[in-house]
C-alpha cells in the first residue's frame, strides 16, 4: 500500500470515529425526548472500536516512515488493525438500527 492511500485511509477512519461521536450526541438527545433505553452509547463504543484502528494505522505508517517496520505479521496486529474498526462499525450499525428504525417502517 503506498504511502498516500495509507494516509487516506487514516482520514477516512477517522472521519468515522467523528461520524459515530455526532450519530451518538444525535441519538442522546432523541432519546431523551422519547424515553428510549440508552443504546446511543454503542455509537460511542464503536468509535472507540474505530479508533483503536486509527491509531495502529498510524503506529504502523509512523514504522514504515522511519524504516523500522518488522516482517513479522502478527495476529493481534491484523486484528486490531482490520478487525476492531469492523467490530466498531457493526456496533454503529446496530446501535442505529435500534435507534432509528422508525425511519423506515410502514406507517399508514
Amino acid at each position: 500500500m503506498s504511502d498516500l492511500s495509507t494516509l487516506f485511509s487514516i482520514i477516512g477512519m477517522t472521519s468515522m470515529v467523528v461520524m459515530l461521536i455526532l450519530l451518538g450526541l444525535l441519538s442522546k438527545r432523541m432519546g431523551k425526548v422519547t424515553k428510549t433505553p440508552s443504546y446511543y452509547i454503542g455509537f460511542y463504543v464503536g468509535s472507540a472500536f474505530v479508533f483503536i484502528g486509527v491509531v495502529v494505522r498510524i503506529a504502523t505508517f509512523a514504522d514504515k516512515v522511519s524504516n523500522t517496520a518488522s516482517s513479522d505479521n502478527c495476529i493481534s496486529l491484523v486484528l486490531l488493525y482490520n478487525g476492531a474498526p469492523a467490530l466498531g462499525i457493526t456496533i454503529g450499525v446496530i446501535a442505529a438500527w435500534r435507534y432509528w428504525s422508525w425511519l423506515l417502517a410502514e406507517r399508514n
